[in-house]
């Protein structure tokens, strides 16, 4: 009996670690790979088909390996858009990318865009797609144009404020922002981090995932099969119904920015009863505590006092107005009869 007590207080802490681990486990989110929003090899039929869930457009192009956005030449423009609407809730999209070329370091451009919008297939300035967009933009920028600005002024800047490139920035667009090029959309980034992404031996991968309202970003460039996080951002609301899609654009420098994978993940997470009253239905992008340029932030409404005490006053105003204007009158019809008698 001591042999098999001993034994049993051995094992019962391991017994229970054991039972945590599977409690966690079983509360980890479930993820189920969404074919009709994702693009991966062998490419069959993208851009050519009718029949493909993904579309071409400008000089991007489709081989056996990869869908190159842009090649590594000088003013080239260059897209893939899904053609399926996204309606889930919760999802996380991995993208498989590579961006090389000739171009030393800081003389090459200009990076690539991933998209969460609701117009697709709109060619324009930002990384290659339209501004003043609807929807979430992810930018993976390769070259830094504030730098090469502050070093043309001969301008230094304040410290603390200078960034390092490649540099992956994130921002929510209600259709009235305008994305600052010239300062690599440094005034409407969510947030940001240094990826040192270009010319590697390894495979590069980057994931944004969309829980619960939270936005968060994870890179996987250095090799290691780790993912390190980059942003990470609650009260971010995105409509449904959104495109996926991601775009490049090339202009006096230039690299080749190839897109190897897109797998869209549907999540399946647990949400309290409280979490669902909260997570209603939203029509506008907009995040939470952060004052968007063109949107009036919200009133808060009145408290019940507040209004009755509004109401009241208003009515006591109106009644002292009535008695003088009763009064003034009864004393202007006096001194008009006694001006006729």
């Amino acid at each position: 009996m001591a042999a098999v007590a001993r034994w049993w207080r051995a094992g019962l802490p391991g017994l229970l670690v054991l039972l945590l681990l599977r409690g966690a486990r079983a509360e980890q989110t479930e993820e189920h790979l969404k074919r009709e929003h994702s693009l991966t090899k062998p490419y069959q039929g993208v851009g050519s088909s009718s029949s493909s869930l993904w579309d071409l457009m400008g000089n991007a192009m489709v081989t056996t390996q990869y869908v190159r956005l842009t090649p590594d030449m000088q003013s080239k423009q260059g897209a893939v858009w899904n053609r399926v609407p996204c309606y889930l809730r919760d999802w996380e999209m991995q993208v498989h990318f590579k961006i090389h070329g000739q171009g030393k370091k800081n003389l090459n451009g200009d990076g690539f865009a991933i998209w969460y919008t609701k117009d697709r297939m709109q060619p324009g300035p930002v990384f290659g797609s339209k501004d003043h967009f609807l929807g979430l933009g992810v930018f993976v920028d390769t070259y830094p144009n504030e730098e090469k600005q502050q070093e043309a002024q001969k301008r230094r800047y304040a410290p603390g404020n200078q960034r390092v490139f490649p540099y992956i920035s994130a921002m929510v667009n209600n259709g009235s922002l305008t994305y600052d090029h010239d300062r690599d959309g440094r005034p409407t980034e969510l947030g940001g981090c240094t990826a040192m992404v270009r010319n590697l031996n390894h495979d590069t991968f980057l994931v944004i995932r969309y829980v619960k309202r939270r936005l968060t970003i994870m890179i996987d460039i250095d090799g290691k099969h780790e993912w390190r996080d980059c942003i990470d951002m609650p009260g971010v609301h995105l409509p449904r119904g959104y495109f996926f899609g991601t775009s490049s654009v090339t202009g006096d420098l230039s690299d080749n920015h190839d897109i190897i994978s897109l797998k869209l993940y549907q999540l399946t997470v647990e949400r309290s009863p409280e979490e669902e009253k909260r997570d209603k239905e939203v029509f506008l992008p907009v995040v939470d505590n952060m004052k968007l340029p063109g949107v009036e932030a919200p009133l808060e409404p009145m408290s019940g006092l507040a209004l009755f005490l509004i109401v009241f006053f208003s009515l006591v105003a109106l009644v002292f107005a009535i008695v003088i204007g009763v009064i003034v009158y009864n004393k202007w019809q006096e001194q008009s009869r006694k001006r006729f008698y």
